[in-house]
């Protein structure tokens, strides 16, 4: 069954991990997708891996003149959209004593100020009826180390999505957030964890997850599927956890 036929989705960050696996999910089940990403080899690569007449598009969510011409992308090619995914993100684990400025403002401009603009600019073509999804994180409500800056740009996307909730129910637009745990991505090995390392990692980190393990990006992608189609209709300004229950302990 195809629950996004006919739909227009914009996934940015679609070209890696989530964004990616999210982006393959929604092109099967029927929606034109339009990914995001920063490097033309690796949009390129994720649009050949989705299929589907997959659009990428190369650019920053740390430029406001991306964001505007990727909304002119989706009108000109589509006429507008229906569900926008503000997936892109990075992350950068340091103490709050070795925090440099460049540090702070990266987080920021990319993971708050990106999202916040993207969702101003696409806004106007987002259908009524539409849906909004959030990429935050367990971080950005649960204590974890070295996560202080990062977690901090992330919860103030969350508080972004609460209030469009409110500004786009004329429009019948959905704004939900949704905060993954620990995911099996590509993110382990820009956070420093070397490939030899990697099954130590992970069963620390697995440890410390009711579920026992890692989540999958499939499973992130299978809950934003539910945020984004008729499952989820009556679903409006919630953060979902998926997080194998970590948000418990």
């Amino acid at each position: 069954m195809h629950h996004l036929r006919d739909k227009v989705a914009v996934i940015t960050g679609g070209n890696s991990g989530i964004g990616k696996a999210t982006a393959q999910l929604f092109a099967q089940e029927g929606a034109q997708v339009i990914i995001t990403g920063r490097r033309q080899d690796v949009v390129d690569n994720a649009v050949n891996e989705i299929g589907h007449s997959a659009v990428g598009f190369v650019g920053s969510v740390d430029s406001l003149d991306d964001h505007r011409k990727l909304a002119e992308l989706v009108e000109s090619r589509f006429g507008g959209l229906d569900i926008y995914m503000a997936n892109a993100g990075v992350i950068n684990l340091t103490k709050s004593a070795d925090v440099t400025p460049d540090d702070y403002d990266r987080h920021f401009a990319i993971n708050t100020r990106g999202v916040f603009f993207g969702v101003q600019t696409i806004a106007p073509l987002i259908r009524n009826g539409g849906s909004i999804i959030v990429t935050s994180s367990l971080a950005a409500t649960k204590f974890l180390p070295d996560h202080t800056v990062y977690a901090a740009s992330k919860a103030a996307t969350a508080a972004f999505a609460k209030n469009w909730a409110m500004e786009f129910k004329a429009r019948r637009i959905r704004v939900n957030i949704l905060s993954p745990g620990p995911v099996e991505t590509e993110i382990l090995a820009k956070l420093g964890v070397l490939e030899a390392d990697r099954p130590n990692f992970e069963k620390q980190m697995a440890s410390l997850i009711p579920a026992g393990r890692l989540g999958r990006p499939l499973e992130l992608a299978r809950a934003a599927l539910f945020l984004a189609s008729d499952a989820g209709s009556f679903v409006n300004g919630i953060e979902l956890n998926v997080d194998g229950g970590m948000n418990l302990v």
